[in-house]
């Protein structure tokens, strides 16, 4: 039988060719596990979180050291560093701040420098040594810092996300505690 490009070939039964693998090929490498690093847009937060918002309305500096309690506590359990920035740049002539609050901390930006300008340099410089999460519901800053290889996590989520960790401390402080009694009984 004739096809009209020529007669049919038959393939014949051939042996499988064993592949030949080097000793000298690389192994896959695995990424370095980088240190953990949260940045928190401070009043990005404070007017996101409806508990902070409520005291913002009659003192923002309550409100402001409301976030850093929260935050200390977050930092306690979690173990990574965490930096809260607000921004100062409506106030005239003011320098760039940076503070030691108990186990984080606390940057208040420059004249003319906002939150967002300062977290969008600081994941810059620290994406080598860090895995850098930014805690934000500014949809401009979340794109810019996903450039940089940040993660992002918005408001909301970050407020689920402390709130299990408060429950988890909880839970934690009630085992310890249950313990501690049954051995002093």
């Amino acid at each position: 039988m004739k096809k009209t490009f020529g007669p049919i070939k038959r393939k014949k039964y051939t042996e499988k060719k064993v592949r030949q693998y080097s000793e000298n090929k690389q192994k896959a490498t695995h990424k370095k596990v980088l240190p953990q690093c949260l940045l928190v847009d401070g009043y990005n937060i404070v007017f996101a979180w409806d508990e902070l918002k409520e005291i913002a309305k009659t003192n923002i500096d309550g409100a402001r050291d409301r976030l850093l309690d929260i935050m200390c506590n977050y930092q306690g359990y979690k173990g990574n560093t965490v930096i809260v920035v607000f921004d100062a740049y409506n106030v005239k002539k003011h320098a760039e701040t940076v503070l030691k609050y108990h186990n984080i901390y606390v940057v208040y930006t420059k004249e003319a420098e906002t939150a967002d300008m300062y977290i969008a340099k600081t994941t810059h410089k620290l994406a080598n040594k860090f895995q850098v999460t930014v805690a934000t519901s500014d949809a401009l800053e979340q794109l810019i810092i996903m450039g940089h290889g940040a993660l992002r996590m918005s408001a909301s989520n970050f407020k689920e996300e402390v709130d299990n960790v408060n429950k988890a401390i909880s839970e934690q402080i009630n085992k310890t505690s249950r313990l501690e009694n049954y051995v002093l009984k």
